[in-house]
């Protein structure tokens, strides 16, 4: 059986990753397995330990890191994220390919571990439409707010790191154009 491919998604916070992704991770012919991060971070409304993160604490985290578990990891405004390599590993040999959905830290990691990496970029109409998101969100005090603003503007210069970028002006057309990449990488691995 052929090993899956790797796909690194990543883009600023509140650029839309999560909605674009589920515009298509569902899409039978692209193979997909969503790869969860681990996290340190409390859950928000609605989010589920082990769909759309595996909560931790920060203790198991770094035991996990320190016991050489993880593709990537970093640190974010005092939280881990993470992704497990045993799981990618398994679902790579199981023939699936792996969508990471992780920042760019942890993007950068995996490059280098994993140079032949499917690597997207998403990236918001304008910077002003990126603070509305992570505004809308409502979910964050005004301190954490500036943090992500102020990361997402140093992220953006590293959009020349990726094989592509695409722009989240509208969720269905920029999973439309992902699928796309997705389907030319998979034939070229034929």
């Amino acid at each position: 059986m052929k090993k899956g491919l790797l796909i690194i998604i990543s883009g600023p916070s509140g650029v839309g990753k999560g909605t674009v992704r589920n515009c298509f991770i569902n899409d039978e012919s692209l193979r997909l397995s969503y790869s969860t991060s681990m996290t340190t971070r409390a859950p928000r409304v609605g989010e589920v330990d082990g769909k759309d993160y595996l909560f931790t604490t920060k203790e198991q985290f770094e035991q996990a890191v320190k016991n050489g578990e993880m593709l990537e990891w970093a640190e974010f405004v005092g939280n881990y994220y993470g992704t497990p390599l045993s799981v990618v590993e398994d679902l790579r040999n199981q023939g699936r390919n792996v969508l990471l959905e992780i920042e760019v830290q942890g993007a950068t990691q995996v490059r280098e571990k994993c140079p032949d990496a499917l690597s997207i970029f998403i990236v918001p109409p304008t910077m002003e439409e990126l603070e509305k998101r992570i505004r809308g969100r409502r979910s964050e005090p005004e301190e954490i707010v500036q943090q992500r603003l102020a990361k997402a503007a140093n992220e953006m210069k590293l959009a020349k790191d990726y094989k592509y970028v695409i722009c989240n002006e509208d969720p269905q057309l920029a999973a439309d154009m992902i699928s796309l990449v997705i389907q030319r990488a998979m034939r070229e691995e034929a």
